[in-house]
């Protein structure tokens, strides 16, 4: 204490009544003045003091204050309790705007204080310290467990009545500051006029505050140990203001009348494993142009542009990038600062309340994007929200994300996953949502997620599993089959998480559905290849039935596929121009017989070139020129399709929905399979060729029958060439594809044939058995005729040899014949040559007798 401030003390002894004065607490005064107490109600308000009444404030703007209370006494005549008011001048205990006053009365039955300011005005105040906590021990100790789901209903900001007061209860968890304070429009931003008291030590600090109207600016002003005072907002505020300001906005969410509990009733059903789902994705600030003033379009004029295009393309659901509310648009929602609050770019709480359940009535689910995963850093926002890492990790490898440099949530910390659990409830049962899609999940299981080496670190067992992101998702997919059955929750995980949407009670994470990122990476590798090379990747195009059926799965060709500078769908498909619209077709056709529910994203059922962006809208124009007409045509006419036939979801979830017949031929790039619904006519037969050729292709058939094709591709009315098959395919008895019997579907290059099965009638079967039993007699007849044929060219040929054998044996004859001639001619010959030779010796003989002689 400074000089000066000990001669105002003694001036102030001095003026002031000395039994007053004896009462002053100097220390927790000096609490009050300095704005540090985080017990302000210990000393401000209504004390005891014997048989008197102590009444002291802290109004450090005004020029006099004066008490006017109440005392109830009974009247001598009647009897009667009659109230007599009572005004008395309060005494300055402190220059710096503290003031007491002593009453005669041992208790006061009401009283409110009149001040007056430096400008003469006078201003009544019902004094905020003169209220008991509304938070109750059971409130902080569930918090502190982790299990108060309606948490919301407590801290934040919340007009309610206390002791027929109107006003507003303002309470915030800070555990770490040494004073908190709310500031806002009906306080002149002043720290040291409302300090909050930190009920029974628990860190949440409490006040409620007569008089402050619905729509009133606040924040929390903080001071550390360290006398550093700072603002933050609301972490739970119903409303903020429109960025770039941030404060903070009274709301009271009861004054909105839903008219939705019909659709609410129709829920579980309307969205469970074996109803056809649909999703339309779309960003809010991408649907409609900025009015002349720059403004975005209000949730009620959106909800008008929203429904009858909703409508008109037969789509069942819509699902919002994250309407939270956040400070940087290029973020498309995903960095939050204002959790339980709706952005203000397009309307207030109540115009969001409108938007679902306009939305509602007319039969369409609404699911919100939610990111529990990461926070960004704002200064306004949770990061370092009590002077410490409240919320997030102290330690980077497990409290700054990697990629997008935005803090962690310390998931372990009980009153944190409080937060998000009672947030995610928040949005289901305060604003009616049908589902929640949780953003990055992948990023959440695993410590390890998008780090190298030594960036991370293991959880207490060794592992890289994130314990206690796993434990608050379990957490919260359990509590809201409990609270909200029939809501879904949808996980968009890239980790390959095990189970992700198996039971609960089978170590499972819980979830309704899992976005099938594997297929869609194959997928889009496979189609985006040359027709001519895509027999090289055939199983790109095939795999995802291998593992169809280990998860829950969800089809979705989202904004990930086309924002952050990739283009549009169309403009990664092969060829020239009407190519590539037959491949889109081709590729959201295959998309919607495929096993799994749906989603695409806005734009790309227009075929937009260009990829998204979140300061463009969609041009909603393309529809009127070829190709983009015939895409928007065949998304229409895929919805309603998906919607009619129940072989497309009755059974999505099991793997008797789905039966390969030809998945092999890779080389011709085309492939069939059935889809099965409960009942045998629900039959539909898929026949896709994905090579650039036209092709009529023969596939076996699951069941003998009619097929009769309900969409085509190439139809002319989808913007195509116009090759279908007009007329229903029979079944004939020819073997293919390891079935007795097949059809030949004719179909254009990069195109898709939907048919569907019809037993035959009684007269077709007895026609089909006659037609079999006169093909069959034909057959035997022609076998018959056959056999005759072999037997004769075998006799013909048995003649031929007989004859070649006796010509061979006329030859051997006179070859043996032409052979003793031969030799006897030789023996002949021979003897005269012995004769000639005797005949030679003897005349030798003879002349050699001769000479002798």
């Amino acid at each position: 204490m400074n000089l000066d401030d000990l001669k105002f003390l003694i001036w102030e002894r001095d003026k002031m009544d000395k039994k007053l004065y004896k009462l002053m607490n100097w220390p927790l005064i000096e609490e009050i003045v300095y704005s540090e107490s985080s017990d302000p109600h210990r000393i401000l308000g209504v004390q005891k003091a014997g048989n008197q009444t102590l009444v002291q404030a802290f109004f450090p703007k005004a020029k006099e204050v004066y008490l006017h209370w109440i005392q109830r006494e009974k009247d001598k005549e009647t009897g009667k309790l009659t109230d007599f008011a009572y005004d008395a001048k309060m005494q300055v205990a402190d220059q710096d705007g503290f003031y007491a006053v002593l009453i005669p009365a041992k208790k006061l039955d009401g009283y409110y204080f009149r001040v007056l300011s430096q400008n003469g005005s006078e201003t009544k105040v019902t004094d905020p310290y003169s209220f008991e906590p509304v938070l109750t021990k059971e409130d902080i100790v569930r918090f502190q467990n982790g299990i108060h789901y309606t948490i919301y209903e407590k801290l934040g900001a919340h007009p309610m009545v206390v002791n027929g007061v109107e006003g507003v209860l303002f309470a915030v968890w800070a555990p770490n500051c040494r004073r908190v304070s709310v500031v806002g429009d009906f306080n002149d931003w002043d720290g040291r006029v409302h300090q909050m008291r930190n009920i029974y030590d628990s860190g949440v600090f409490e006040l409620f505050v007569p008089g402050v109207p619905v729509g009133s600016f606040y924040k929390f002003e903080m001071k550390l140990k360290s006398g550093v005072t700072y603002l933050k907002a609301d972490p739970y505020a119903n409303a903020s203001q429109l960025r770039p300001d941030t404060a903070s906005i009274v709301t009271d969410l009861s004054e909105f009348a839903w008219e939705d509990a019909g659709f609410i009733r129709r829920r579980p059903s309307f969205q469970n494993g074996s109803a056809p789902i649909s999703i339309y994705e779309l960003y809010l600030g991408s649907m409609m142009e900025k009015d002349k003033t720059g403004a975005l379009p209000n949730y009620k004029v959106l909800a008008e542009k929203v429904i009858a295009y909703v409508k008109e393309m037969g789509y069942t659901h819509v699902e919002l990038m994250p309407v939270m509310e956040h400070t940087m648009d290029a973020s498309w929602g995903y960095q939050i600062t204002g959790y339980y609050a709706p952005t203000a770019r397009y309307g207030s709480p109540m115009d969001f309340m409108a938007f679902v359940n306009e939305l509602h009535k007319a039969g369409i689910g609404v699911i919100l994007d939610w990111n529990a995963a990461h926070f960004p850093k704002d200064d306004h926002g949770l990061a370092s929200f009590d002077g410490t890492c409240l919320y997030e990790h102290q330690d980077p490898r497990k409290g700054v994300h990697p990629l997008y440099g935005t803090l962690l949530y310390q998931y372990e910390r009980p009153e944190v996953s409080n937060f998000l659990i009672a947030n995610a409830l928040f949005w289901v049962e305060k604003y009616h949502a049908d589902g929640i899609r949780m953003d990055g999940v992948g990023s959440m299981l695993y410590l390890d997620h998008g780090r190298e080496g030594k960036e991370w670190l293991p959880n207490a067992y060794g592992g890289r599993e994130n314990l206690g992101a796993i434990e608050m998702v379990k957490h919260l997919n359990s509590i809201l089959k409990q609270r909200d059955p029939g809501v879904l929750s949808i996980a968009e995980d890239d980790a390959a998480f095990p189970m992700v949407t198996g039971a609960l009670d089978e170590e499972g994470l819980g979830f309704d559905l899992k976005w099938n990122k594997g297929f869609v990476n194959d997928y889009l590798g496979y189609v985006s290849y040359d027709p001519y090379f895509r027999s090289h990747h055939h199983g790109s195009l095939t795999f995802s039935m291998v593992y169809a059926y280990t998860e829950k799965f969800l089809l979705a060709l989202s904004h990930e596929e086309v924002a952050g500078g990739k283009p549009g769908l169309i403009t990664i498909m092969p060829g020239m121009r009407d190519q590539k619209f037959a491949n889109l077709r081709l590729s959201y056709a295959y998309t919607m017989v495929h096993p799994g529910k749906k989603l695409l994203f806005m734009g790309q059922d227009l075929a937009e070139f260009d990829g998204w962006n979140e300061n463009e809208v969609v041009d909603f124009n393309l529809k009127t020129y070829p190709g983009h007409r015939g895409v928007l045509a065949i998304v229409k006419a895929l919805n309603g399709l998906y919607k009619e036939q129940k072989a497309l979801y009755e059974l999505d979830e099991e793997p008797e929905g789905f039966e390969w017949i030809n998945h092999m031929s890779a080389n011709e790039s085309y492939v069939s399979f059935a889809r099965k619904g409960k009942n045998a006519e629900d039959l539909l037969l898929v026949v896709a060729n994905f090579s650039g050729t036209a092709e009529e292709i023969k596939t076996g058939v699951p069941i003998p029958g009619k097929y009769k094709e309900i969409l085509n591709t190439d139809a002319k009315a989808f913007d195509g060439s116009g090759v279908v098959n007009a007329r229903a395919l029979s079944s004939k008895e020819i073997e293919c594809d390891d079935r007795a019997e097949s059809i030949t579907v004719k179909l254009a290059p990069l195109s898709l044939s939907v048919l569907k099965f019809s037993p035959f009638t009684k007269a077709e079967q007895k026609r089909r058995e006659e037609e079999n039993a006169l093909i069959l007699a034909k057959e035997n007849l022609k076998h018959t005729q056959e056999e005759e044929l072999l037997a004769q060219k075998k006799a013909e040929e048995a003649i031929r040899k007989a004859e070649a054998l006796e010509q061979e044996a006329k030859a051997a004859k006179l070859a043996a014949k032409q052979a003793k001639e031969s030799l006897e001619h030789a023996r002949m010959h021979t003897m005269d040559a012995l004769s000639a030779v005797e005949h030679e010796a003897e005349k030798l003989r003879n002349m050699k007798s001769k000479k002798e002689d």
